[in-house]
């Protein structure tokens, strides 16, 4: 790394917050606490959490005061609302810098443009950190503590390494999944597992995980590879392993058919399938048989166009995740809003077509909330992440109950869901220490990430502009063919109002 790149580095490190209070007590707010018993969400109204180092360790009942520990940090939550922090399954923090660059984008001209097959030729190591570390405090300032990340820029060594260390010093939870794949003849997949290996074996993080992503269970189910990536896994019992699963005319694969024919499904390692485009009868029942999970990306898959025909069929096994947050919302928030109002429409339309009235509402605000926390939890084996419960880690959010947006509540639940934006989080923990404080981010040394950051972005943007719009007729990549879709007409008269991207 270059002399200034080592003395930022050494700043993030040096600059880190000091140890938090051993203590907090958040007094007397609205909190949405799970109660194992009932499997249901749970209100305490004008309750108190006491947590002690990283873990909550009492939550009182309606009313109940708790008496502070010695040397506590007592924050006053009146009017308040405390839920768990947001868990985001699937996410690339690597293409941050490439923020409102892909606004009309399909998964054609993404795959062309922005994947990992684009990236080595734009990005340096020291970009790939500053992306992976500026997104990472972008979703901690929306409420999302805990991040599964898809990590496939794993083009060199000092790539890989640099998104790892982006993670380490973020400040948030984050499963960093190290993505094998063939990226060059001279970093392919017996490279990356020996560097994985020496990775993991050093890692010290408290809040960083190093674990997998592998994207070939369907191209080379059985091939040596996979075989070694799968035992591994086993080997480690791994705390997550993750992959793409996408059919459809994409023909992606990432199946749960495919995962179980390599031998992995049914094992001890938790199994996170991002999107599950199409997942099958079949697929779902192995999910639930092997108790593993997807990763409903709602935003993207109605951006890109590979959609989730079948997700709310497997609610169940269902997490929420962001995917490629350059390209729109960085919040679990707003993708638990717009995966429960779709699905609300899904299911009214079908009620409609038969010249019907629908009887009830199919999808309630409590079933969203879960899936943006609990089931997100339970997607990586953490019953103790998600989930307001005394014993489970300490990453909260607080709701400002008197804003604009929430004056007036009575449902904590619906307040969050259906009418909170992520300007209405004042506070967040993460292990028991403060990441938001009053509203604003408390990361020392933030102003000079959005600096490097903004130098790096430019790059890498200007080098975008500079690359043809990929064509997107004749067959796709895997070879289906490209179809015509109908466009929208937002303009009286002559035009339809579609427009440039402002880009330039």
């Amino acid at each position: 790394m270059q002399i200034v790149g080592f003395l930022f580095a050494l700043l993030v490190v040096c600059c880190r917050a000091a140890p938090p209070a051993s203590s907090k007590l958040l007094r007397g707010g609205t909190v949405i606490a799970f109660d194992k018993t009932t499997q249901e969400l749970r209100v305490v109204r004008n309750g108190s959490l006491l947590i002690e180092q990283d873990r909550i360790t009492k939550i009182s009942r309606s009313g109940e005061s708790l008496r502070p520990p010695a040397g506590a940090e007592v924050v006053d939550c009146t009017n308040k609302i405390l839920t768990p922090g947001f868990i985001d399954t699937h996410r690339h923090g690597w293409q941050t810098v490439f923020k409102t660059m892909g606004s009309n984008t399909t998964l054609g001209e993404y795959a062309q443009r922005f994947s990992t097959f684009q990236g080595l030729s734009l990005f340096t190591p020291e970009d790939v950190y500053l992306s992976q570390l500026a997104g990472i405090h972008e979703a901690l300032n929306a409420g999302v503590t805990t991040i599964l990340d898809h990590a496939h820029h794993t083009w060199t060594p000092n790539h890989a390494k640099a998104g790892l260390d982006g993670s380490i010093d973020s400040g948030g939870r984050v499963f960093f999944a190290y993505t094998f794949q063939n990226s060059t003849p001279e970093f392919s997949i017996p490279q990356q597992l020996a560097q994985w290996k020496k990775l993991r074996t050093a890692m010290s993080s408290n809040l960083t995980t190093l674990v997998i992503s592998y994207d070939e269970f369907t191209s080379n189910p059985l091939g040596a590879n996979t075989a070694q990536i799968v035992k591994l896994a086993k080997d480690l019992n791994l705390e997550v392993l993750t992959t793409h699963h996408v059919e459809g005319p994409w023909l992606l694969g990432g199946t749960p058919e495919d995962v179980d024919r390599a031998g992995l499904l049914t094992s001890h390692v938790p199994v996170v399938f991002s999107h599950a485009s199409f997942l099958t009868p079949r697929g779902a029942a192995l999910l639930r048989a092997s108790n593993q999970h997807i990763s409903i990306t709602a935003e993207s898959e109605m951006h890109y166009g590979h959609t989730h025909p079948s997700s709310h069929l497997i609610l169940d096994q269902a997490s929420l995740g962001i995917d490629t947050h350059f390209t729109f919302s960085t919040d679990i928030l707003t993708q638990a809003r717009i995966f429960l109002q779709s699905t609300r429409l899904k299911l009214y339309s079908a009620v409609l077509d038969r010249f019907q009235v629908p009887s009830y509402n199919p999808m309630s605000v409590n079933q969203a909330f879960l899936l943006a926390t609990r089931n997100g939890g339970l997607a990586l084996n953490r019953t103790d992440l998600g989930v307001i419960d005394i014993g489970a880690k300490a990453d909260i959010l607080i709701w400002n109950g008197r804003s604009p947006a929430l004056l007036g509540w009575a449902d904590p639940v619906a307040a969050v869901i259906l009418h909170a934006s992520v300007g209405d989080i004042e506070g967040v923990l993460v292990d028991g220490g403060w990441v938001k404080k009053a509203g604003k981010l408390v990361i020392p040394g933030y102003e000079k990430v959005q600096d490097r950051f903004l130098v790096a972005a430019k790059k890498i943007q200007d080098k975008l502009r500079a690359l043809p719009t990929p064509v997107q007729s004749g067959n796709f990549l895997t070879g289906y063919p490209y179809g015509d879709v109908l466009r929208v007409d937002a303009l009286r008269g002559e035009g339809d109002g579609y427009g440039v991207q402002y880009v330039s």
